[in-house]
């Protein structure tokens, strides 16, 4: 076992709770969560159960393992997990499994007793055991219109497909990948600017308030009643996104780059590369760009260049695509540099042309 106090304090499964014996009459809950997004989920919940009208109480959570996160690569805990520290909660009820099937997990859930589990963005497969466990059973906040999207990465996908509309879906969770029946949703129109992290927030944050809304109808069991079965014939999936997608080609249209920039934003991010030629002694060097900000033109506005010349136009720069269209790239990155816009780059080339590779 890892030595690290850290890793010692969030590991140990300890159900003493006498937190919980001062509000014996309210159910308990156990929400699970790991990403940033998932503690505006946890906020919702802590403030709701302290209502004096409130029926639930946060009995526990669930989090990923602590990682080695960010440059000096410290063995941190998960974003909810440091939230909840922040908010006062109890370490001994933090509970940071491998997977959410291990055995000790399990029987110190079980002691628990909760009543309900909530689930937003919490990142491991729950076992039939698991889900045996909460007599109410467990609900899910799934950041797309159910049944389209499931998977791991719904937002990225939907934004790479170029959605006009998405939601958030409220539903309770059965084996199958995000099939289970559907509480209530929330539907909205998507900008054709957002980009992934954006919507991601957003997306959970109309998700918290459904919840809180649903949470009475949850704990009385009529949700169960009103939850409508999902059409499988429907649905589509939303699989992981992998680094090697991360790559831009300028043989297909401006919009549909465009649309992966947004979807793809933040992580894994899109890359392209480009050759910097010296027009004096006929250099090349091959730089790769991270692009961090584009839009669309309509219409190829660098006609009359060779086919692969990337030009600056107005604010941009200009890559021509397929199907005489343009992407304008406004912001990049180059590795290990800070973002710079599209003009500052374009200045400090003095001269050079720039070409797709």
């Amino acid at each position: 076992m890892n030595s690290s106090p850290m890793l010692r304090r969030f590991c140990c499964f300890n159900t003493s709770s006498s937190s919980l014996n001062s509000s014996s009459k309210k159910k308990p809950l156990v929400f699970l969560g790991s990403p940033q997004v998932s503690t505006t989920v946890l906020d919702a919940l802590f403030n709701a159960s302290t209502a004096p009208d409130s029926l639930f109480q946060v009995a526990a959570i669930v989090t990923q393992p602590p990682s080695r996160r960010d440059r000096g690569k410290k063995v941190m805990p998960s974003p909810v997990a440091q939230y909840a520290l922040d908010r006062g909660f109890s370490s001994d009820l933090i509970f940071t499994p491998e997977k959410a099937g291990e055995d000790m997990f399990l029987s110190n859930l079980k002691a628990l007793q909760p009543e309900l589990c909530i689930t937003a963005a919490y990142g491991n497969i729950l076992p039939r055991k698991f889900l045996n466990i909460p007599p109410l059973g467990t609900v899910n906040i799934h950041p797309s219109l159910l049944p389209l999207y499931r998977g791991a990465a719904p937002v990225q996908r939907a934004l790479q497909d170029g959605v006009k509309e998405t939601g958030v879906s409220l539903a309770f969770t059965v084996r199958a990948l995000d099939a289970g029946p559907v509480i209530a949703c929330e539907r909205l129109e998507v900008d054709d600017q957002i980009k992934a992290p954006d919507l991601l927030e957003f997306l959970f944050s109309k998700g918290s308030e459904l919840l809180i809304h649903e949470l009475p109808s949850i704990l009385d069991g009529t949700a169960k009643v009103k939850a409508i079965p999902q059409d499988d014939s429907k649905a589509t999936l939303a699989p992981k996104i992998t680094p090697e997608e991360s790559w831009l080609y300028f043989d297909k249209e401006a919009l549909v780059l465009h649309n992966k920039v947004r979807a793809f934003a933040g992580w894994p991010g899109t890359r392209a590369k480009v050759v910097v030629v010296d027009n004096k002694n006929g250099h090349r060097n091959i730089l790769e760009l991270k692009i961090i900000t584009t839009r669309v033109c309509s219409h190829n506005n660098v006609q009359g260049n060779e086919v692969d010349d990337v030009t600056f136009v107005k604010d941009a720069l200009a890559f021509p695509c397929a199907g005489c269209t343009t992407l304008e790239v406004l912001e990049i990155q180059l590795p290990g540099k800070k973002v710079i816009s599209a003009a500052a780059f374009w200045n400090g080339l003095r001269g050079q042309k720039v070409k797709k590779l």
